[in-house]
């Protein structure tokens, strides 16, 4: 199920504590903006599985459009992304496990990383989508048992409810209208397991009725996870005596219930854990294995290398970063480099190259550093805030400034980087007394392109044959 592939146990923090600050608006604007970029996979999954038929990820399409050293940069921004993915996935699961037991977690991330390592070498992507669907099934299952003994077991004062606030929009709140879209849409992208489950839907009917499904439950799932950051204030279990985070507001709202409820929690967070955590093993695997190597290294010396990853993964984990602030740090990233990727998508930007793609994804991070620059005063708070270090929720308008400077700044300098080389190559074919071509159209892969095998004869004959094609091209 794609829906629990877009879930793990990460939310059991961020969308109580959104709840907690922006209250009522705040939740919905983070649940709709999880939930309907999974719409997308639908839309542009068909354009670019026609595009690139013989691919499986986004970098594939990305090295037949841009070519490899584009590839490369998409690439290791996708695994240092499924990296930190791995790593706020334990994160949260070892706090969890702590807030709820009071026990040591690390035993239990070990086995949980032990246990998906098995299954997923075992069985590769396969077993991944099976475990997915009952994971799913499941955590569906355990959701309903928890809004009905929520629903039983809490009370709400209602003299909290109007003087909290949280019914209130806010300038956070509105803010967040644009932030979230942005940073999750983007970000979606370099998930190598969202793709790889685009790719291997049957038909395109499938794929768009699959990703409505899971739009639909990540909606109501997040919803009703965020709604206990509400309850959590409104029964006066938080902010509690001394005042705790709203990131622990899910927890402090367990006190309250039975302890057989903890126990479906914890069911629930091994569930989403595991869910999530395999289907990024099992991707990082497949995107090494293909990018990297082109699929001449054994699969197991790549295995064994993603094994080893996980050692760095586990003692990241357990110094307890911020969960979210790991996924806005990725989410600013993406918020640079996709925008200046997807202008490729459209045929009629043929002209558009991979030049463009890297110099404007660096150039928005830049921006981003000078916006901060300016914005402070001083360049070390420039720095600060590509790592977001005030988080999301800061009282003022740097959150919303990076993830404006990132995107627009990473545009402008990937139309300034095209306007360079139009020009160098107009001199060099000045100087040379050459045909000006820079807005010839490329010509497609030949199929040694998907094989990897050096083309033959027949192949630079039909690469020879595309280059006086004048077919004008369309978006779809």
């Amino acid at each position: 199920m794609l829906f629990a592939e877009g879930l793990g146990s990460g939310i059991l923090f961020a969308y109580p504590e959104i709840s907690t600050i922006a209250g009522v608006q705040g939740l919905v604007v983070y649940a709709l903006s999880s939930s309907l970029p999974l719409l997308v996979f639908g839309f542009l999954g068909p354009i670019i599985r026609r595009k690139c038929p013989e691919g499986f990820i986004l970098t594939e399409w990305t090295r037949q459009r841009y070519g490899v050293i584009t590839a490369l940069f998409l690439s290791l921004l996708t695994l240092v992304t499924m990296f930190l993915y791995m790593v706020a996935e334990l994160s949260a699961l070892q706090q969890i496990v702590t807030a709820l037991t009071g026990i040591n977690a690390l035993p239990v991330v070990i086995v949980e990383c032990a246990v998906t390592t098995i299954y997923t070498s075992l069985g590769g992507f396969r077993i991944s989508f099976i475990t997915d669907n009952i994971q799913g099934a499941m955590v569906v299952c355990l959701i309903v048992v928890g809004v009905i003994t929520v629903g039983v077991e809490t009370h709400v004062d209602r003299s909290l409810v109007e003087s909290s606030g949280l019914l209130k929009a806010s300038l956070l709140g509105w803010q967040l209208i644009y932030i979230l879209p942005v940073a999750i849409l983007t970000n979606d992208f370099f998930l190598s397991n969202f793709w790889m489950r685009t790719f291997a839907s049957k038909t395109d009917k499938d794929l768009r009725i699959g990703v409505s499904i899971a739009s639909i439950a990540v909606a109501c799932i997040l919803t009703l996870v965020g709604a206990s950051g509400l309850l959590a204030a409104w029964t006066g279990a938080w902010p509690g005596n001394p005042p705790q985070e709203g990131s622990i507001a899910f927890f402090l709202l367990l006190e309250k219930l039975p302890a057989w409820v903890v126990g479906i929690v914890l069911v629930m967070v091994v569930s989403l854990s595991t869910a999530a955590f395999d289907s990024l093993q099992s991707a990082m695997v497949s995107t090494g294995s293909n990018d990297l190597f082109r699929n001449r290294l054994n699969i197991w010396f790549i295995r064994a290398t993603v094994v080893l990853l996980i050692f760095p993964v586990v003692v990241l984990a357990l110094k307890s970063p911020s969960v979210l602030q790991i996924f806005l740090i990725t989410d600013l990233f993406s918020a640079a480099v996709i925008p200046v990727l997807v202008i490729g998508l459209w045929d009629k930007c043929y002209w558009w190259r991979g030049l463009e793609v890297v110099v404007g994804g660096l150039g928005g991070i830049l921006t981003v550093f000078i916006f901060g620059t300016i914005y402070f005063g001083n360049a070390r708070d420039g720095g600060n805030l590509i790592l977001l270090e005030n988080g999301l929720y800061a009282e003022n308008w740097s959150a919303f400034g990076a993830f404006v400077a990132a995107p627009v700044g990473g545009l402008l300098w990937g139309f300034g980087a095209l306007a360079l080389r139009l020009l160098f190559q107009w001199m060099s074919a000045k100087v040379k007394g050459q045909r000006y071509d820079a807005f010839d159209r490329p010509p497609p892969p030949p199929p040694s392109f998907y094989s990897g095998v050096e083309g033959s004869e027949e192949d630079r004959e039909h690469v020879r044959t595309s280059e006086t094609s004048t077919k004008k091209g369309k978006f779809v």
